[in-house]
């Protein structure tokens, strides 16, 4: 008996070894317009014809595959009077049930002639959306090499698209300044989403936004839907998931961008309510005692948490209160590092101390009234703050006036208060819209954003005269204690399908803001067109008149104090605004190959530039660290951007996936003395070249291999003002030569590999994202250093390993 025991034991290891892991694939399926519950949808997995597996949605729109191979699976989606979807690269894995969320489109023509079309993916969700945009998946963002898990830098390596800064994930789109992009949050406009992020830009180091509790979400780089206003670059439309409502599953992952934990799960099984929750620490500190560059030799410190409870209502509703953060904080002292050190982070005269925080919070309500009529409703607080401090740095010199260095350090005679600011804003918002559909040619969408903002503001700076060795006296620069505006922007959108084969688009957008009588934008049209081809072709075009407003600190800013005839240089300026015009060709050459070309033109004008001569505008602001100081400013700028882009892209299948993208273009501005040049950001060319390849290993190990090569135009600059730089203790170019330089192009080659275990109920994940494998030593900016001649070259980040271990459980 004891022997028919063991050997039973050992039989049930042997089997449980052995056996293929698997795990179950289920969701919901609505109609795209109405959200209304789709019953009876055939939901099959493909992968394997001799033995399909399959099943039926229920009279919620749910459908469930139990005992799904681990891997990766191709599932087909098919309902008569409904364009079929088909997901052929969905990641199945033992340590986490996948759960998908789909959305099915309804054919147009009558069901005896209907022609099958294939949603497949990376079009994206909007039903409005025509050209210039994409949906981009969890999965994507933490694929692409050198991406490090951050929606931003995934989406460098779409077309028109420019990342080029390793410090940073700020994003250039044909040639805009990143601070023309906007991230929305289950329809809300939400502040910059990234940690030591600075007032006025879009961008930071490190993004807030966790790609974990994200559902597939949309990516738009120009001509976009009414919808998305108080934008004139791009647009992030971020959907949150919600948590598993059927089972409880962990996850945990330590890495070299923080140490993370994610939980998930029912609240109550029979009402389907759940929660998911993370947080993350950072755990620079570990990497720079291992000698890992990361641009400074200070060490950043940051936090971040989300949490998501939904609650579902009766015909397929539901309420969901969810919020996300961070805070973050880098003490950059000069005074204690060596003279030689890199800051690329922070100035070299001075230490400084900086900190920020970011959250947002609401409440969401999703209802299909009836089964052509869809209400959503966000309502949602927001704040951000930065608050910093600095002391500048009295250096001893020696006989010749140079700074004087012993041990490698400079010596340091004392330091002295410099700088002292924090700015503070909070917001109070709603987003609306009502979606009704006619039959299946014809859908309307009218909406509502509403933002009330809140800012409080101070700050005082002082500078040293080094002719008379004395103290200049403090300068308040802004005193504002919440002062409040309005921004609001309703909009109204219509489709309708022509045929089956070609569609039209048309809204109408306004735009108007409480700050100054010159904010409004009282209609801005939009309109777009499809055209499907034979052969799985499709020609599209889209135009649309776009604006946005300034950063809320730039309203404020007090430039001369006493002086009223010269105060807030800034308060009446209106808003800059562009047309965009989008043509754009693709066809699948094969079935899982597709090539997609767009051409296009923005006509910018009323861009803020200076009252007096200069080369001044604010399409050069954004990028990098620095507030903006202006002088008196006017809406009299204007700007072009035009150029050609091309993606070809082989989907995930047969073990491998590769994505390439080219763009050309040109984008040039003029400031209030009429001459045109060449915008910071214009590169003139950007190319992609992505490939991955997966190895699969006993059906329960797999390894992926991915490389990725970028190279782009260097950014521009003009010859520095040495005398005005000294004085003014910054970089100051001379303003008849800006931007007549231009740094070499960026270069870089990046290395993914994950290596993946699946057993019983549990994933175990290892990745090493090597970012700029090669060393390539690619120029930065240039910063201010105090002695002749006052300014240095600074470079970008060097070889960087990105890597990380998670289990899923």
């Amino acid at each position: 008996m004891k022997n028919i025991l063991l050997s039973t034991f050992f039989l049930l290891v042997a089997l449980s070894t052995f056996a293929q892991p698997s795990q179950t694939v289920r969701g919901k399926i609505v109609d795209k317009e109405s959200k209304f519950p789709l019953v009876g949808v055939t939901a099959l997995l493909v992968n394997n014809a001799t033995q399909p597996v399959g099943t039926v949605t229920d009279m919620d729109g749910n459908f469930r595959l139990p005992n799904i191979p681990v891997g990766r699976q191709t599932l087909r989606f098919t309902l008569v009077g409904y364009k079929e979807i088909l997901l052929n690269n969905i990641v199945v894995e033992a340590g986490r049930e996948t759960v998908l969320n789909l959305e099915m489109e309804e054919s147009v023509t009558e069901l005896n002639t209907v022609v099958v079309k294939v949603k497949r993916n990376g079009e994206a969700a909007n039903e409005m959306a025509t050209v210039s945009a994409r949906q981009f998946s969890v999965e994507e963002t933490g694929r692409y090499a050198g991406s490090r898990g951050e929606p931003a830098r995934m989406a460098s390596n779409f077309a028109g698209v420019q990342g080029a800064d390793d410090s940073r994930n700020d994003i250039v789109i044909r040639g805009n300044s990143p601070s023309g992009v906007l991230w929305r949050l289950e329809g809300i406009n939400i502040p910059n989403p990234n940690h030591f992020a600075i007032s006025g830009t879009s961008g930071g180091p490190v993004g807030i936004i966790n790609n974990k509790y994200l559902a597939n979400s949309d990516f738009f780089t120009g001509a976009f839907p009414a919808e998305f206003g108080n934008t004139t670059s791009g647009v992030f439309d971020l959907k949150l998931r919600n948590g598993n409502d059927e089972k409880h599953q962990l996850s945990a992952q330590f890495g070299f961008l923080g140490t993370e934990f994610l939980a998930e799960g029912p609240l109550s099984k029979k009402s389907k309510a759940s929660y998911l929750v993370t947080g993350r620490y950072a755990n620079l500190w570990l990497f720079k005692k291992a000698g890992i560059d990361i641009g400074t030799e200070a060490t950043p410190t940051y936090a971040d948490g989300f949490a998501r409870f939904n609650f579902p209502l009766k015909k397929g509703g539901n309420v969901a209160i969810w919020g996300v953060g961070g805070a973050s904080t880098i003490d950059i002292l000069i005074s204690e590092q060596e003279a030689s050190d890199r800051n690329i982070f922070g100035q070299n005269d001075r230490d400084q101390y900086f900190s920020t925080n970011m959250a947002v919070g609401g409440i969401t309500l999703n209802k299909p009234l009836n089964k052509s009529t869809f209400f959503k409703a966000t309502v949602a607080v927001s704040a951000n703050s930065q608050d910093a401090n600095h002391d500048f740095l009295f250096l001893r010199k020696n006989a010749q006036g140079d700074p004087l260095i012993e041990n490698k350090r400079f010596v340091i005679d004392s330091l002295r208060p410099l700088l002292d600011y924090k700015f503070t804003e909070n917001k109070y918002s709603l987003a609306t819209y009502l979606n009704k559909k006619w039959g299946a040619k014809s859908t309307l969408k009218v909406g509502l954003t509403a933002d009330l903002y809140s800012f409080t503001a101070f700050d005082q700076a002082r500078s040293f005269n080094e002719a008379t060795q004395k103290w200049n006296a403090w300068v308040t620069r802004w005193n504002t204690n919440n002062a409040s505006y309005v921004l609001l922007q309703p909009y109204v959108q219509f489709k309708h399908y022509l045929t089956e084969n070609f569609s039209f688009n048309a809204g109408l957008s306004s735009l108007y803001s409480s700050i100054n009588t010159n904010s409004y934008s009282l209609i801005e049209p939009r309109v777009g067109f499809a055209l499907e081809l034979p052969h799985r072709q499709k020609l599209t075009f889209a135009t649309g008149l776009h604006s946005q407003g300034l950063p809320s600190y730039l309203y404020f800013y007090d430039q001369s104090g006493a002086n009223a005839s010269t105060r807030f240089p800034v308060k009446n300026v209106g808003f800059s605004k562009s047309w965009h015009f989008v043509a754009g060709y693709s066809k699948m050459l094969a079935d899982n190959l597709r090539l997609l070309v767009e051409a296009y033109y923005q006509n910018l004008f009323d861009i803020p530039v200076e009252k007096t001569i200069s080369s001044y505008s604010l399409v050069n602001s954004g990028a990098g660290f620095s507030r903006l100081f202006p002088n008196q400013l006017q809406n009299g700028g204007i700007g072009r951007n035009y150029g050609v882009e091309m993606t070809l892209e082989k989907f995930f299948s047969k073990g491998y996936y590769f994505l390439v993208t080219a763009s050309l273009f040109d984008a040039q501005y003029q400031g209030s003395d009429k001459i045109w040049r060449n915008t910071d950001f214009n590169g003139k060319y950007a190319f992609n070249a992505l490939f991955s390849k997966e190895f699969t290993f006993n059906k329960r190990k797999s390894l992926n291999i991915g490389a990725k090569f970028t190279a782009t135009g260097g950014r521009w600059y003009g010859p520095v003002d040495a005398t005005q730089s000294r004085l003014a203790q910054e970089i100051i170019y001379a303003d008849a030569t800006r931007n007549s330089l231009q740094f070499n192009p960026y270069k870089r080659f990046d290395l993914k590999t994950e290596y993946k275990i699946n057993k019983n109920r549990l994933t175990h994940t290892i990745a090493v994202d090597i970012v700029n494998v090669l060393g390539n030593k690619n120029q930065l900016s240039l910063s201010y250093i105090p002695q002749a001649p006052y300014f240095k070259q600074e470079y970008q980040l060097g070889f960087l390993p990105v890597f990380f271990y998670r289990i899923d459980f």
